[in-house]
């Protein structure tokens, strides 16, 4: 009987120290839970605070005691298990928010950096749009010097030689002996000499008569020919009075235009017969013009 007491005594024993012991666990296991609750709750109100770009949270602590059965307990439970889980999920949900707080930010930051570098290669843009305008704006400055430049040197140059008259045609009017009157012949000779010079200037016409004859009567007869080639100039081709010198030569001799100096002493010869000759001769005065009608159409860019 006393054995069989004493058995009775032992497996009494054996089964009640799993009650026990989950007793004591359940006890830890809710200061444990409440002291990491309070952790959790005082490091997240401290991580508010002071920033939330980075995961600043203090590490779990684990339980101090761990109960009769060591770190695994034979006996746990699903809400034990969900008691000793739950401080590692809502330190994992503090993580999370923080990684999406800080990806939020990181683009937001990138955004403005693009935003940055947009403007700037904006910014850089104008900036050698400017530069290109103003190095157009140079050269056109200093080709307008250079045709300034050039213009100067051709005016000089007609100033220069504003009395200096060439000539570039030549007409001979011949008349019948005796008669001061055009034939056709001479008016269309006289009308291809002045018809160009309906836009032109700088020119001045030079008016000769010869007559045969002596003396006096010589030059009167070469002057009526020559009045009536520049009067049918004048009032035909509106050629200015000012620009026509005439002068009667009588029967002056004629140095031929193509004898040297050697020969013109015996090529020399005395008019026969009536005749005018009209000399067109002209300055650079007209180059000039055409050179500033040209400047003054050139487009400008």
């Amino acid at each position: 009987m006393k054995n069989r007491a004493v058995v009775a005594l032992l497996v009494a024993f054996v089964l009640a120290l799993p009650a026990l012991a989950q007793t004591s666990t359940s006890s830890q296991d809710q200061n444990a839970t409440t002291q990491s609750s309070q952790t959790a709750t005082s490091t997240s109100s401290a991580d508010q605070s002071t920033s939330t770009t980075s995961a600043t949270g203090k590490p779990l602590q684990p339980p101090a005691r761990e109960g009769f059965w060591g770190r695994v307990n034979p006996f746990a439970r699903k809400k034990y298990v969900q008691r000793q889980t739950q401080p590692i999920r809502d330190r994992l949900n503090e993580l999370d928010e923080l990684t999406a707080s800080n990806s939020k930010m990181i683009k937001d930051v990138d955004s403005r950096a693009q935003q940055g570098i947009q403007l700037a290669s904006t910014k850089a843009n104008e900036a050698d749009q400017h530069a290109i305008d103003a190095g157009n704006k140079a050269q056109m400055a200093q080709q307008t010097a250079t045709q300034a430049n050039t213009r100067l040197t051709t005016v000089e140059q007609v100033v220069g030689n504003i009395d200096q008259y060439k000539a570039t045609n030549q007409t001979e009017i011949r008349f019948r002996p005796g008669q001061a009157v055009l034939s056709k012949n001479a008016k269309a000779a006289l009308d291809d000499l002045a018809t160009p010079l309906k836009s032109q200037r700088g020119y001045i016409i030079e008016v000769q008569g010869f007559s045969s004859g002596r003396g006096q009567t010589a030059i009167a007869t070469s002057q009526k020919m020559a009045d009536s080639v520049v009067r049918y100039l004048v009032l035909n081709h509106d050629i200015p009075v000012y620009r026509i010198y005439v002068v009667g030569m009588g029967n002056a001799p004629v140095q031929s235009a193509n004898a040297t100096t050697e020969q013109q002493g015996t090529t020399a010869k005395r008019t026969s017969g009536g005749r005018v000759e009209v000399s067109l001769l002209k300055n650079d005065l007209e180059q000039l013009a055409s050179t500033n009608n040209g400047n003054m159409t050139t487009p400008q860019r």
